[in-house]
């Protein structure tokens, strides 16, 4: 017996999805964003040079760059130029970094999230970083190591915070990238302030120094966990050492109203 025909016309044919460009265009810049690729306050290249990079028309990428700026994630400034927002970054960190310099008891709770984040971030990096990732890691390091040797606090607090947001980039994953930048940049006066305290104690600027190199050596030797143990143990060193400098400033302002009296 001969089996039917199928009735054509019944048979459930999804339409095809056909993506316009210049949501394709949006899709590969999100991406590089989340990536970290294009960080916030980069410019994005020029639009001639940018869309030679994608292989799309002017028209397209001009379309796609009007998407994102309506999401809120680039804005054109004065003078010329695309610049990426600090959307993705600012949310978490805006509501807390007029807390920090109003509630100074927050400062311990910070120390404790980053030992958390830093310590997982150190440990993946060991576990992910690509080659480029830890050129880009050792070259902070010896950086750092000059800065330290000089005496250079503004730039030590800086390279400081680049060496640990290179961690969070090394470890490969969206949200630790955004996060770490976003309480980098948050605690970018609270690390200053941390490094000009400890740079006062004797040893202390050199102690720094050696647990950073135990955090590099141990990424760079893919031991993820001496790399969390070296992290976690270089914010503990500075919780302790900070705790110890609040409690003796308080008993020298202590001595000074006594004396007063």
């Amino acid at each position: 017996m001969t089996a039917p025909m199928p009735d054509l016309n019944a048979v459930a044919i999804k339409p095809l999805n056909v993506t316009r460009l210049s949501d394709q265009i949006v899709q590969r810049l999100e991406t590089l964003m989340l990536e970290g690729s294009f960080k916030s306050g980069d410019r994005l290249p020029p639009e001639r040079q940018l869309a030679e990079q994608l292989g799309v028309s002017r028209p397209s990428l001009r379309e796609a760059i009007q998407k994102l700026t309506a999401r809120g994630l680039v804005s054109a400034r004065q003078g010329g130029g695309t610049y990426v927002t600090s959307r993705l970054d600012s949310g978490f960190a805006d509501p807390w970094k007029e807390m920090l310099g109003t509630h100074p008891e927050l400062h311990r709770d910070v120390l404790e999230f980053r030992r958390m984040l830093e310590g997982t971030v150190a440990q993946m990096a060991a576990e992910r970083a690509t080659e480029a990732d830890l050129d880009r890691i050792g070259v902070l390091f010896a950086q750092l190591e000059v800065a330290h040797q000089q005496g250079q606090l503004d730039l030590t607090s800086e390279v400081d915070v680049q060496f640990h947001q290179a961690l969070a980039d090394a470890a490969h994953n969206a949200l630790f990238t955004h996060l770490s930048n976003s309480l980098l940049t948050m605690l970018q006066t609270h690390v200053h302030d941390n490094i000009a305290n400890l740079f006062a104690v004797g040893t202390v600027s050199g102690q720094l120094l050696d647990q950073h190199r135990a955090v590099w050596l141990a990424v760079k030797g893919r031991q993820g966990a001496a790399a969390r143990a070296a992290a976690e143990a270089h914010i503990d060193f500075v919780d302790q050492t900070l705790t110890a400098l609040r409690e003796a400033s308080v008993r020298r302002e202590r001595s000074l109203r006594r004396s007063a009296v």
